[in-house]
């Protein structure tokens, strides 16, 4: 019975041990990954909000373009970070890799008046002001109603699923490739539009080149085609 008494004793005295406190598992291993996270995130939002400024800021187009690489850049860190790395690796082939080279190569190749530009820049002015505008009160809508209404969030159509279910990847391609396939395709004829208008208006005919005209050699005759001249004795052509 002192045996059985004593183990009864050491059994209650490790729980009331356990609800103290005094042998749970330490949490202070995760401590310095959390604090390196929220290290990173400041790091990545600091360079993205400073470089975003400079490329408004600088006089010299191109130094805004390699700023506005830096925004990219650092914005990837910040999807990184938040566990959306296929939108991470869109932004870096797509808008670092694509867009802004374009930016660049076009900025530094074509010969533009860049203190004509600067010139007309008050003129727009109100109006970029007013569509400042209309997109910061978007964006308080968006975040104001998120934070003080937490219920719009929990009403999403498509919740995001468990990463260990289905990951970012494969729920962005189910949504976007189903509910919304229309939207995206009509999104990439607007593509196709905009960069066949930009070819017809950079598209310049120069004079005095020798071009292929096809139509017109599918549709020449015999008689345009070849040209009989009688070459009288020691004459040339």
């Amino acid at each position: 019975m002192k045996q059985v008494l004593g183990a009864g004793r050491t059994v209650s005295g490790f729980a009331r041990g356990v609800e103290a406190g005094a042998f749970t598992p330490s949490k202070t291993k995760k401590a310095p990954i959390m604090g390196l996270q929220v290290l990173f995130f400041y790091l990545f939002a600091f360079i993205a909000v400073a470089s975003a400024f400079m490329v408004i800021a600088s006089k010299n187009p191109v130094y805004s373009v390699l700023f506005l690489i830096l925004t990219f850049f650092n914005a990837a860190g910040l999807f990184l970070l938040t566990g959306a790395e296929f939108l991470a690796m869109i932004l870096l082939v797509v808008y670092v890799g694509a867009v802004a080279v374009l930016f660049l190569f076009v900025v530094m190749m074509l010969d533009i008046d860049f203190a004509e530009l600067r010139a007309g820049v008050l003129e727009y002015a109100p109006i970029g002001a007013l569509i400042g505008l209309i997109l910061a009160a978007e964006l308080i809508i968006v975040v104001g109603g998120a934070t003080f209404s937490p219920e719009i969030a929990k009403g999403i159509a498509m919740p995001i699923p468990p990463v260990n279910e289905r990951t970012n990847t494969a729920a962005l391609g189910d949504v976007l490739y189903t509910h919304y396939i229309y939207f995206f395709q009509i999104a990439g004829l607007v593509l196709l539009v905009a960069m066949i208008g930009a070819i017809v208006l950079t598209l310049r005919h120069r004079q005095n080149i020798k071009r292929q005209d096809i139509p017109r050699q599918v549709a020449r005759a015999p008689e345009t085609a070849v040209e009989v001249v009688t070459v009288k004795p020691g004459q040339g052509i």
